[in-house]
């Protein structure tokens, strides 16, 4: 993964550090190790941010950030991920998360008619609750355990290829 590409589109330490709204954090966005754009964290990252975006839950963006400090992942890239799921692309992942837990429970699919109130929410939250998480378990795991795998092979790959060029270039 080239370096170059990662910094031209994340926020520097610096213009996050202006960022009023992340005062409540103090000191800890200014750990150097939240910022650095090296192998491990960029795949740490994409391991956090990939496994919250397939979890339907409030504040994702929160849970990514709070872990990726956690974990020294790098925290732009942590929660930029979680963006994955937005608002488009959420109704078809959870209903196939719903349905892939659903597979796994044994249990048929139900007509989904949502009603926004709080009778349907409390009247389905266990039909539709169990096997959404269950599917979400699944495919957040599986995804960003990939995702982590994709990142260190890549990376190792730029890296080995860039040393050969160099090799190359030192004989000529």
């Amino acid at each position: 993964m080239p370096k170059r590409f990662m910094k031209r589109y994340l926020p520097s330490p610096e213009k996050v550090r202006q960022m009023k709204s992340l005062n409540f954090l103090g000191d800890i966005v200014q750990e150097p190790n939240l910022w650095h754009i090296n192998r491990h964290s960029v795949a740490r990252a994409f391991l956090i941010g990939v496994w919250f975006c397939f979890i339907p839950m409030p504040f994702q963006m929160l849970a990514s950030a709070l872990f990726a400090i956690w974990f020294n992942a790098n925290l732009p890239l942590a929660v930029v991920l979680v963006w994955i799921s937005n608002p488009v692309t959420m109704p078809p992942i959870f209903y196939f998360n719903y349905k892939l837990g659903a597979w796994m429970l044994s249990r048929p699919l139900l007509d989904f008619e949502f009603s926004p109130s709080l009778a349907w929410i409390s009247e389905r939250l266990l039909d539709i609750g169990i096997p959404l998480y269950l599917g979400s378990l699944v495919v957040a795991t599986v995804s960003a355990c990939f995702a982590y795998l994709i990142i260190q092979l890549l990376w190792r790959r730029k890296v080995r290829a860039n040393w050969r060029l160099r090799q190359g270039q030192r004989r000529h």
